[in-house]
């Protein structure tokens, strides 16, 4: 490839890295895809998967180029699917209207895919491109390809902390840490996960709604999650009332479902999902296997918004993947309450670690955001 065609491909291809972020926190369980097919060095149609993960972004960046794709180029950021689904092949799709080109951001690693659409395309004369901003199109698609790789969402811990790592003062009064700008931004990190999760301390002392409620994205809100292993929530709670309206699922130890059978009918009766999970070594709800049910469930990017407790057992068993740690000017004391709770690090080398990805200032407050260290 010339200098001038690589240029040419990150240029278009950015453009349908930009389409595919409209996904996030709307596609689950299919991944966040763009795609723009060009003619004659313009754009002639733009696509990106719709809610619900249907239709699909090159069938609606053909829809609206119309008799424009013939003889276009493709940029899509993920390899077309080339299985049969809810739809046709994406991959045939573009084949049917006459593509000459297609240029791939990144592979996909579904079984049902791997490689097919790619195969597909070249059988068909068709010329591919490959691994054009690979690195950018596998970061908008981190949560989907850790469902579809070790087959459990991208976890995000979201932490709004006073300048000395305290979330709440001596007497539990957190309202408000950090300022309006920063909770806008936290909003904005909701809509863009499928699920967001609690435990259940946070749930009973904030009674959270769990909601996005900004203007305009108040059909973005995510699944809301309670880990709550002895179903110790009151049935009055704003998540069991809303059960109805905004998903909620519910995960409790299971032999705690057994015995208290009719607060569990409850919860289920008010819209709960509610999942039995059996405990880890301490007697807790095992994360692990929430976050093995929630891929199972299609999940692939979830927030953790929960306490001290939830915090540091996701730290302590490795499955925090990135860190949203907003900070406010301000200094609580060491009697507050800590953001995150101990999980025995003896040995600094024994420590979470992370590696910084971005740092920036919101009015009066800071956003660091961080990915953990493999």
């Amino acid at each position: 490839m010339n200098p001038s065609d690589d240029r040419r491909h990150i240029r278009f291809m950015r453009v349908a890295l930009s389409l595919a972020r409209r996904g996030l926190g709307r596609v689950a369980p299919n991944p966040a895809v763009g795609c723009v097919l060009v003619n004659d060095g313009r754009i002639v149609g733009r696509g990106w998967t719709c809610d619900g993960g249907r239709p699909h972004a090159e069938t609606e960046a053909l829809r609206r180029a119309g008799a424009r794709a013939r003889g276009a180029t493709a940029y899509v950021t993920l390899e077309p699917c080339a299985h049969h689904g809810e739809t046709p092949p994406c991959a045939q799709a573009l084949i049917d209207a006459g593509i000459a080109k297609v240029v791939v951001g990144a592979g996909d690693p579904d079984p049902r895919v791997d490689g097919g659409g790619i195969r597909m395309l070249a059988e068909a004369g068709i010329e591919v491109v490959s691994g054009i901003c690979e690195a950018e199109a596998c970061e908008i698609n981190a949560g989907f390809l850790s469902k579809v790789r070790i087959g459990r969402p991208l976890v995000t811990l979201k932490v709004a902390s006073s300048l000395d790592g305290c979330i709440a003062t001596r007497t539990g009064n957190s309202q408000w840490i950090t300022g309006e700008a920063a909770r806008v931004e936290g909003h904005l990190l909701r809509a863009a996960h499928d699920a967001i999760l609690v435990g259940a301390g946070t749930a009973s002392e904030d009674n959270p709604a769990l909601t996005c409620r900004l203007p305009g994205l108040e059909n973005a809100s995510p699944i809301r999650i309670v880990v709550d292993g002895r179903l110790s929530v009151p049935l009055t709670h704003n998540l069991v009332k809303t059960a109805g309206e905004i998903p909620v699922y519910w995960f409790a130890l299971t032999d705690t479902v057994a015995e208290y059978s009719e607060r569990a009918t409850a919860l289920r009766d008010a819209g709960v999902k509610l999942f039995p999970i059996n405990p880890d070594v301490s007697g807790r709800v095992d994360l692990a296997a929430v976050l093995r049910v929630l891929g199972k469930e299609g999940v692939t990017r979830l927030l953790v918004e929960g306490g001290a407790t939830i915090a540091s057992s996701l730290l302590a068993l490795d499955l925090v993947d990135r860190v949203v740690w907003f900070r406010a000017p301000i200094v609580i004391g060491g009697d507050g309450l800590g953001a995150i709770g101990g999980f025995g690090v003896d040995a600094l080398a024994d420590s979470a670690q992370f590696s910084r990805t971005s740092f920036r200032r919101v009015w009066n407050d800071v956003i660091e955001c961080l990915e953990r260290r493999r």
